[in-house]
């Protein structure tokens, strides 16, 4: 009795293994059909060419980017696993001190998804390559930046990217759209700031934050709170003439995203004291007041607001606390970022009960591919399929790739393994995944439907 027993056990085990192992029957025909679509790319951090953070001086001193570049500026460098690039370093150098990084972070998603960047663009199994490989690897690399065309081919052709919506926020007030395939978005984060001048004078990386400067410059005098105010309305005027699609803000890394309803005379009382002169409670107060200001302006001129939540001050960033500020801006549009990684649920949660919130599983899969397929399986359990959006989020060619094949890997699973149980039509899995990485975003964007190209042209390159 005990070997059979044994016998079915080993069956039983035998054929859960094979099973996990066996692909899905739907999955290639959905990741095909994904592949094709021309995605619409809701977020990145592209710097202009010759600002790139990841240029490197290499060992004769010019100007490269290399494999170090790569790494440093993905997310993984957030673990501190990559170490940094040494000017004028040997590449083998860096490579026998970066090598043994690798070792622990093989599981984790902000390593793997890199891998097919470098497996599909280059060629080359990184795991498996050897030292002579790598270093081959790393001169392809460098001779793909030597002229930008490198960017447009990866986005535009290889990950099929047709439009990527960009955040300069290295640059809020540049309205410049710096590649053909960008759409800029309006950095917030500096008009939360804006109680004094002094609080710009000291910028991180040689940012250009300032509203004042950015005032001035335009002939603009900021001398009252209602002098602002107008400021502020006028640089969203001038955004959306720029073609300037949307909005955004990050001060889920500062601040908990519970903004109170502040109100103006809170906010006035702030105006014009430096920091050092205000108690934290008075600047969280116009922070807040700007916050409701700018959910009023986001309606008046049909910006969509994106919002930063999750993973950033944890005790702070929760989307739940954003659902008295939803509910009280019915005609203000919400794309809640990352799915407010790790509260998927919660998120998913605040969409099916507010119409005017949409989910942006952008940087989710990069973060986990697992949570990114709960997130996805949950989203389309309790939403329309028109609620949700994609973004890569990343600097770089090789990045903004793998973190669109990554999302397109996850997504066709989800929709394989509704069609296999027969839970979804092969076709409407199709024009769902459309959805999430086309359609949906040109519904919540209109200004985007002005930056399409694939009709016009076969290929973009650069100017």
């Amino acid at each position: 009795m005990k070997a059979f027993v044994f016998f079915m056990s080993a069956c039983l085990f035998a054929g859960a293994a094979f099973a996990a192992d066996t692909p899905s029957k739907s999955y290639d025909a959905i990741k095909a059909f994904l592949g094709k679509v021309p995605a619409i790319d809701t977020h990145d951090h592209l710097w202009r060419w010759d600002e790139l953070p990841g240029w490197r001086e290499a060992e004769d001193g010019t100007k490269v980017m290399n494999l170090a570049s790569i790494w440093q500026n993905s997310y993984l460098s957030w673990f501190n696993a990559v170490p940094g690039w040494r000017p004028r370093e040997k590449f083998a150098d860096w490579w026998q001190r970066a090598k043994p990084g690798f070792a622990d972070v093989r599981a984790m998603s902000v390593y793997r998804h890199t891998l097919p960047a470098l497996q599909d663009l280059y060629g080359v199994d990184f795991e498996a390559a050897d030292d002579a490989q790598i270093a081959a690897l790393n001169d392809r690399i460098t001779a793909n930046y030597r002229d930008q065309r490198w960017l447009y081919e990866v986005i535009t052709e290889r990950a099929n990217i047709e439009v990527m919506l960009n955040d300069p926020y290295w640059e809020p007030f540049d309205f410049g759209c710096h590649y053909g395939f960008v759409a800029n978005v309006l950095r917030l984060n500096p008009l939360f700031r804006g109680f004094h001048p002094s609080e710009f004078a000291v910028t991180k990386g040689g940012r250009k934050e300032s509203p004042y400067d950015f005032a001035k410059a335009k002939g603009i005098r900021v001398e009252s709170f209602d002098d602002y105010l107008a400021f502020v309305e006028r640089v969203f005027v001038l955004a959306k003439e720029a073609g300037m699609v949307g909005l955004k803000h990050t001060l889920a890394y500062q601040r908990t995203l519970d903004f109170a309803k502040a109100t103006k005379e809170q906010a006035v009382e702030a105006f014009g004291k430096e920091r050092k002169d205000l108690k934290p409670e008075q600047v969280k107060a116009f922070e807040d007041f700007m916050m409701w200001h700018l959910c009023e302006l986001s309606a008046k001129h049909a910006l969509p607001f994106q919002i930063h939540t999750g993973h950033a001050r944890i005790q702070g960033s929760n989307p739940m606390l954003l659902v008295d500020l939803i509910a009280a801006n019915p005609q203000t549009t919400f794309v809640l970022f990352h799915g407010g990684f790790p509260w998927v649920g919660e998120s998913g949660a605040i969409a099916a009960r507010m119409p005017n919130v949409y989910l942006d599983s952008v940087w989710l899969p990069t973060l986990s591919q697992t949570m990114a397929k709960r997130a996805f399986h949950e989203w389309l359990d309790v939403l329309p399929s028109t609620r949700i959006l994609w973004g890569a989020d990343c600097n770089h060619a090789e990045g903004i790739y793998g973190a669109t094949e990554f999302t397109r890997r996850v997504l066709a699973e989800v929709l394989a393994e509704r069609v296999d149980r027969g839970d979804l039509r092969m076709e409407d899995a199709e024009h769902i995944g459309r959805q999430i990485l086309r359609e949906n975003a040109l519904r919540v964007f209109p200004g985007l439907k002005a930056k399409l190209w694939r009709d016009k042209q076969a290929k973009m390159t650069p100017p």
